[in-house]
């Protein structure tokens, strides 16, 4: 009896630290599902698998056992969709998600005592949450999508000087739309980019002051 109660609650204990260290990879980045969250999930699926093996082993369910842990997959999902927003352009939440899915995943390997694949998928997610995040940044800086509105005095524009202000401050242009006001003869260049986290917005300003016919800018979050 206690060599079971033991490696019940050795399952038990490798789910929560694994949803542990999923919780502190989210809260670093301020993420509203954290720690608690993650470590209830891990551990609950966790519970179900041993249930669901537990039924398996003795014989006492008729059915098939393993729909316990399909079953739990999915609810797991709704929780996970509920993670996602979409904020303007973007949409938010997709990468906790996914976490939320492989929180449960530990947990129902755990529960199963499926240590080696629980080791390998944990270490892996690891490495992709800490150190694929930083590549990503290193090979597409602009990641943050914003508005940027520029006001402009007549119609003789020189927009091809705009755009390559905007690309020497690391700024890519996914969209552009104008707007043109006959009685005060003014434009607004209305331009849906891409700006890297380590934009001057300053600097920005200072490089856009000499385009000769602007009135003023606004940039915006989307």
């Amino acid at each position: 009896m206690d060599s079971v109660l033991f490696d019940y609650s050795a399952r038990i204990l490798a789910s929560m630290v694994c949803g542990f260290l999923l919780g502190i990879e989210r809260k670093s980045r301020q993420n509203p599902v954290g720690i608690r969250t993650l470590v209830l999930i891990s551990i609950s699926c966790c519970t179900l698998s041993i249930l669901s093996v537990y039924m398996a082993d003795l014989g006492i369910y008729r059915g098939d056992p393993t729909r316990i842990a399909s079953t739990s997959v999915t609810g797991i999902g709704f929780i996970g969709g509920g993670a996602i927003l979409e904020q303007g352009l973007k949409i938010r939440g997709l990468t906790t998600a996914a976490i939320i899915l492989t929180a449960a995943a530990l947990g129902l390997c755990c529960g199963a005592g499926l240590y080696e694949p629980v080791a390998i998928t944990m270490f892996v997610a690891l490495i992709i949450l800490f150190l694929m995040n930083k590549l990503e940044r290193i090979i597409f800086p602009a990641t943050k999508t914003k508005l940027l509105q520029l006001k402009l005095e007549g119609t003789d524009i020189n927009q091809g000087k705009i755009e390559t202000i905007l690309k020497n401050n690391g700024i890519i242009i996914s969209d552009i739309n104008m707007e043109y006001t006959a009685k005060k003869e003014q434009i607004i260049l209305s331009y849906t980019i891409k700006t890297p986290d380590s934009l001057d917005a300053l600097k920005l300003a200072n490089h856009l002051g000499k385009v000769e016919t602007l009135i003023n800018f606004t940039l915006i979050d989307k």
